[in-house]
């Protein structure tokens, strides 16, 4: 069925932009009961009893992770990867570095930078913030943190326990962009965080 020009702006003012997490009244689940299902050193996991606004009640199951940081380390042309083996998904991955030290954090550059450090061996001069996201929020809650980080230096890799197997490649931006375009890089916070990366880059300020 056609829709006329009126109509289509009628519904583009209705649907306008703007910051739902500062209109409360959004909130169309109420938790009614919690518990902790279980935990270990990296998650938590928890059961809820909700009730939705039309009145049905249900359950939702949310898995906690402390804050995450993802690290872009570019520099003269070249971009720093990592590839490892994603248990999950029972195949290697190539991706950016990133991860979390298992505990709340008060500064998410001391986190992008042990990060840096630990899967790359790389110190950077500059490290510029570019934003935050939130990681698979459809049944999990961490929040990641997105770091441009330039001025590279090697300073020793310092792997934990899980990074055993992992392995470092440094290669031109336009074959990372296409390793991303044919399916090799499939990682959705490597994806998300490239994109934050061409927004700074693109942007007014720039």
């Amino acid at each position: 069925m056609a829709v006329d020009a009126a109509a289509r702006y009628s519904v583009c003012i209705a649907m306008k932009p703007g910051n739902p997490a500062e209109n409360s009244s959004g909130r169309t689940i109420t938790t009614l009961h919690s518990r902790e299902i279980y935990r270990n050193r990296w998650m938590r996991l928890r059961e809820d009893e909700i009730l939705r606004s039309n009145g049905q009640k249900g359950i939702y199951g949310v898995v906690e992770k402390d804050p995450a940081a993802i690290i872009i380390p570019i520099d003269n042309g070249k971009i720093w990867l990592v590839e490892q083996f994603r248990y999950t998904i029972q195949e290697r991955a190539i991706e950016l570095p990133q991860g979390g030290w298992e505990e709340e954090i008060d500064n998410p550059e001391e986190l992008a930078r042990g990060e840096l450090k630990e899967e790359l061996g790389l110190d950077a001069a500059q490290m510029i913030y570019l934003g935050r996201l939130w990681i698979a929020y459809g049944y999990a809650r961490q929040e990641q943190h997105v770091f441009l980080a330039t001025g590279l230096t090697q300073s020793g890799k310092a792997p934990d326990d899980e990074e055993h197997d992992l392995e470092t490649r440094c290669v031109p931006v336009e074959e990372f962009e296409e390793m991303m375009r044919s399916g090799v890089v499939r990682d959705g916070c490597t994806l998300a965080a490239w994109a934050f990366y061409q927004l700074w880059k693109n942007g007014p300020s720039r």
